[in-house]
């Protein structure tokens, strides 16, 4: 997964706003306790970044791959 998968993903479940907040403050304990933010600058993998997240979120699992968008 790429860094602008990760923030697609985090916009469509959480908005364009509120998704850079909580990136910012969320604590994941899964990314040795770094905000989203922290642990993608760190170099973690956007995947197990946006996978802490959901966990912390209770995403649901069907949300968990973005909205599905029609093909043009």
């Amino acid at each position: 997964m790429r860094i602008s998968d990760f923030w697609r993903l985090m916009d469509d479940e959480f908005g364009a706003g509120y998704s850079r907040v909580l990136a910012g403050d969320l604590v994941l304990s899964e990314a040795g306790g770094r905000s989203a933010q922290e642990a993608l600058q760190a170099g973690l993998d956007p995947r197990l970044v946006w996978q802490a997240v959901c966990q912390m979120q209770d995403v649901p699992p069907e949300r968990r791959l973005g909205k599905d968008t029609p093909a043009t």
